[in-house]
């Protein structure tokens, strides 16, 4: 039988169903109406229990980060563990459809180098519309989560543009007292010291690394050399003109304590500098605002360190300064996470699990770099670096203070470690609650989930 042999009898079939008039039609459409409303429903009904679900384990994780805070700080003992879980997951759990909805909490202390852990148990349910018809009158739903910690330390690379944008809208003196709140609110987590370690690294055109550097090993001279010194004359023609000289470079300790961009490619990696290489090594230049009497001054970057006053102190001491280059300060961020040279970090713990972070702000697009003034090759170069520093496991939080209209950073976006860590400012007093956010992820991320 032919395909359209078929098609028409199936036509014609349904034309006969249509125009039908005899009971035994009526009957089973009746009877499959059942089933077909049941199922229909059944998918609303879930759809609702699903919604319950979510809002349940955003309210356990929650939950979670917060007993372990408490525990952490010694504001509860163990024995209030569940009292205090069932008080703030009531709190925090506001699905209208739930019903009887609760939380089991279960604490583990922590033994040698096992972590301390608290499992949260959540259940609940919810009045079906639909399905009651198919003799189901509630549908249950449960999750659960699990904070680790006591053997997850922290170190963070705070990265902050001072570039002379920083002085409009307000935007310098908003970042102060978030980048400070950030600090306190990181601090908070720290039951030992060395649980949180964090460094600073202002960046605009170069960074400052600190002119008492100057006889480190790690720096080339090469570009610094070239341009600082002065030129002796050997010999003079009969006009008086010098036609053989010898140029004499300046003494090192001279130097401001600015670094330009580290030779390519080793300005999109965190390599640590060897002697003898000099592509390794980072280049001395003798930017005019890493000159300490200048009042527009690029402080020094303070390597990773617990003492939460100096650090507060060094944010207060920014001023804005110069053009944009977001990679160098994401290079330098990420050496100030690197064993080794130059900065030499305190030995990670083998007892202890490490989370490593960059947290980068810029109010402007890239304007400069040692190779480029084209933003469109500094971000290739960003985009390299950010996926090279991804890939050893340092996650990145990227804030673009955007309050004069420029584009969206697309490579601040392409930097961030996922979409939920990028921030879009566009305006100051946005600053410190972005940095608060920021300071909940990263909590999270050392009460790990």
């Amino acid at each position: 039988m032919s395909g359209a042999s078929v098609f028409r009898k199936v036509r014609d079939a349904v034309g006969r169903f249509a125009k039908a008039r005899e009971g035994n039609i009526a009957v089973i459409f009746a009877l499959s109406a059942i089933p077909i409303i049941t199922f229909v429903g059944a998918a609303i009904d879930y759809t609702r229990a699903t919604t319950a679900r979510t809002s349940m384990q955003a309210a356990l994780d929650s939950t979670a980060l917060m007993l372990s805070k408490d525990l952490t700080a010694g504001t509860i003992s163990t024995s209030d563990i569940q009292t205090k879980a069932s008080e703030y997951f009531a709190a925090l759990y506001t699905n209208k459809d739930a019903i009887a909805p609760g939380v089991i909490a279960e604490y583990t202390p922590p033994t040698g180098s096992t972590a301390a852990k608290i499992v949260l148990t959540g259940k609940g349910s919810i009045a079906t519309d639909f399905m009651r018809v198919a003799g189901y009158n509630n549908l249950g739903f449960g999750t659960a989560a699990t904070t680790t910690w006591g053997n997850v330390r922290m170190r963070v690379a705070l990265v902050l543009d001072v570039t002379g944008s920083m002085a409009d809208d307000g935007k310098m003196t908003a970042l102060k007292p978030a980048a400070k709140a950030l600090i306190d609110q990181l601090s908070a987590i720290a039951k030992n010291p060395g649980d949180i370690y964090i460094s600073i690294v202002p960046f605009s055109k170069d960074v400052n690394v600190g002119a008492s550097n100057y006889n480190k090993f790690w720096i080339d001279w090469s570009l610094w050399d070239a341009a600082n010194g002065y030129s002796t004359c050997t010999a003079w023609n009969w006009r008086g003109n010098c036609t053989s000289s010898y140029w004499t470079p300046n003494n090192h300790n001279t130097w401001n304590g600015c670094m330009t961009d580290r030779t390519q490619d080793y300005d999109t990696k965190n390599t640590t500098p060897t002697s003898g290489n000099t592509a390794t090594l980072f280049p001395a230049e003798q930017y005019s605002y890493c000159n300490s009497g200048n009042s527009k001054y690029i402080p020094p970057i303070m390597p990773l360190t617990y003492d939460w006053a100096a650090l507060k102190g060094r944010i207060d001491s920014l001023v804005p300064t110069g053009n944009t280059n977001q990679g160098i300060g994401l290079a330098w961020g990420w050496m100030t996470l690197t064993a080794g040279e130059p900065f030499n970090p305190p030995a990670k713990d083998p007892n202890y699990q490490y989370k490593d972070a960059i947290v980068i702000l810029s109010d402007g697009l890239n304007t400069q770099n040692r190779w480029y003034t084209n933003a469109s090759q500094i971000d290739a170069r960003q985009k390299i670096l950010c996926d090279n520093a991804k890939a050893q496991n340092i996650t990145i939080y990227t804030v673009q203070v955007n309050t004069g209209g420029d584009p969206t950073s697309a490579v601040l976006q392409y930097c961030a470690q996922n979409t939920s860590s990028f921030y879009l400012v566009t305006s100051a007093s946005q600053t410190a609650g972005v940095f608060n956010q920021i300071g909940n992820q990263l909590s999270r991320l050392r009460v790990s989930k």
